[in-house]
Parts: structure tokens; sequence; C-alpha cells
């Protein structure tokens, strides 16, 4: 199995889409920033961030933490893979994905660099199975049609999980889909598994009796990274507003820890997913998200990997992904998460 084709122009698509004025953007509050004189050389500056629906900049205002001292435009994106393909198009600045999507266009040098670490929850990430399903147990997963979305999380777990049973991709009948189309075949009863994340778990588990068979905890590290574009690493200013962004997130954390039935609520607003399935999902996570700078640990982590990506075929050879990395924002980020 591979995973390959020219990004070109898909990417030129969504630089296109973003030029267009895809997303919402939120003027810079001097006034009400504190230390705003120290930050008054990022006010004509505009920082462009790829957020998710329902993701941490959702509660920037009720976090305190809205008032940039620079022009915030947040861009909305579905998945992992498009922001990567949004920042090496140069229509973002800074966004986060999982370790996977960076691992697909290393080996074409791209103008991006993965600058933070967040760590978070993996039981989020589930292999699910219908209701009334015979299978009881991993081994059962051989010669069974499973959905599954390509470059993602969720394509690492189903690997994963075949190889702890002996199995491959040649084992099973693979079905790459977008969340929303393994969703609706998974439902429909055209998948006898689906290898999921998030809410959209929840909402077939409640709505579909959809049983659990396996998650990500063991399997997955947890890892979530932040990528910024080099063009914005090397202009001082953008470089200043990247870490000022991340910090911003650091707090936002601090308050969805503090205020959990608050950020359910919100959270429902945001995606029009009952509030009742982030409460479920709070219950079961693995850890709470916290804010890391670059370290070898997490370096290490997305080459196994890369290297676990390489020994199934999904990529042409093994690379090496530490070209990746920049530390350059870990001074800043190491003062945030020792306060």
């Amino acid at each position: 199995m591979s995973f390959s084709g020219d990004l070109r122009p898909r990417r030129r698509a969504v630089a296109g889409a973003l030029a267009a004025g895809v997303g919402v953007s939120l003027g810079a509050g001097l006034g009400a920033c504190s230390g705003a004189a120290r930050h008054s050389h990022l006010a004509n500056r505009t920082l462009r961030a790829a957020v998710f629906r329902g993701g941490a900049e959702t509660f920037l205002q009720p976090a305190g933490q809205a008032a940039t001292p620079y022009r915030l435009s947040l861009a909305e994106f579905g998945a992992g893979n498009l922001i990567t393909e949004a920042i090496i198009a140069g229509a973002i600045d800074i966004g986060s994905m999982s370790e996977i999507p960076p691992i697909f266009v290393a080996a074409s040098n791209p103008p991006m660099r993965l600058v933070a670490v967040l760590k978070g929850d993996v039981n989020s990430q589930v292999v699910l199975v219908p209701r009334g399903s015979r299978i009881t147990g991993l081994a059962g997963l051989r010669g069974k049609t499973i959905g599954y979305v390509r470059a993602t999380t969720s394509h690492y777990l189903l690997l994963r999980i075949l190889a702890e049973q002996g199995l491959t991709f040649a084992d099973i009948k693979p079905v790459g889909l977008s969340p929303q189309d393994g969703r609706a075949a998974f439902e429909r009863g055209s998948l006898d598994a689906w290898v999921a994340y998030g809410v959209q778990a929840q909402a077939v588990r409640a709505g579909a009796g959809a049983r659990v068979l396996a998650t990500g905890l063991g399997r997955l590290s947890g890892n979530y990274l932040f990528a910024a574009a080099r063009s914005a690493l090397r202009d001082a200013g953008r470089r200043a507003a990247i870490g000022d962004f991340l910090g911003r997130i650091h707090r936002v954390n601090r308050w969805v820890e503090a205020h959990p039935d608050e950020w359910a609520r919100r959270s429902s607003l945001a995606t029009g997913v009952p509030a009742a399935f982030y409460e479920r999902q709070r219950r079961e996570r693995s850890a709470p998200t916290s804010l890391a700078p670059v370290d070898a640990a997490a370096i290490a982590s997305q080459q196994s990997v890369a290297d676990a990506f390489a020994q199934a075929g999904v990529l042409p050879a093994r690379l090496d992904v530490s070209g990746l990395w920049d530390p350059a924002l870990n001074p800043a980020l190491e003062a945030l998460v020792n306060t």
C-alpha cells in the first residue's frame, strides 16, 4: 500500500481559498492587553493561525486571551493534513496536527518546522465495531473491511493494532475515507470496523450503539504538534507573535482544566455536538492537554511512527524526521510550562 500524489494543486487551492477570506479575524486589542507597550512593535502584524472547530482557540475569549497585540486571523480546517498543506502553500503561519501529516512531506524539506508539542489524550482514538458484531478481539479483524483516515493517527493506530496480531494491511480490506464518509459508511453497515477519533466516535457510540474494540492507549504517543512556516520563524515580529499565541493556548488549556462544564457547553455550541459527548470524552481521557517544548523524546516518537510507515510500505523508504524540528521557541515555552 502506498500514499503518494502531487499535492501542489491542492495546496494552491487551499491558499486560494484562504486568500479569498475563509475564516475570521480578531483585531488587535492593545488597550485591553497587559504589557501593550512591550508588544507595540506587533501592532501592525498579522498572525495567520489554523484552527479546528471547537479547538482551544474557541476559548480565547472566555479564558481572557482574545486581546492579542497583533491581528489574529483564524482559518478553520477539518484535518491536520490540510493544515500541513496550507502552511507549505504559504497560506498559514502556525497550526497544529498529529505527528503523522508532517511525515508525509518530510522528504521534500518543506518550508515549515515543528516548534512545540501538545501532549494529550489517546483514549479518544478508537477502533469501533457495530452493535451486535461478532468481532470480540483484535484477531477477529483478519479479512474484515475496516475504514480509516489516511495519513492520520487513525492510519497509524490501525497499523499498530494489526502488527500486534501479526497482521498487515494485506490481511484486511482497508478503506481510506474522510471522517465524515467513514461515519456514514459505518452507520449504513458497509464497514466491519472503523478507526475513528474525537466526538465523531462518541456520537456513533451513543447513536448507533457501536462498541469500542481498542483505544490508542499504549499505542499512540499523545503528541500533537505545532508547525510554523519557516518564513514566519525567520521574521522577528511574526516569530514573537507565534510565541505569544502559543502562550495563549497554554493559558486556554489551563482555563479548560478549571472550567470543564463550561468547556463542554461552549464546545457543544461551537460544533453542534451534544455537550454530553464532550463530557464522556473528558471522563475517559488518558491525560489532560499540556504544552511542551521540542525535545529528543518528541523527535524520537515521530521517528518511530515514520519507521513504522516505511516498514509497512506506506512510505517508499525510511526517512529522517529530525530536520522537521526547530527548538527556536524552546526558551519561551520552557518559561511558560514552568510557571
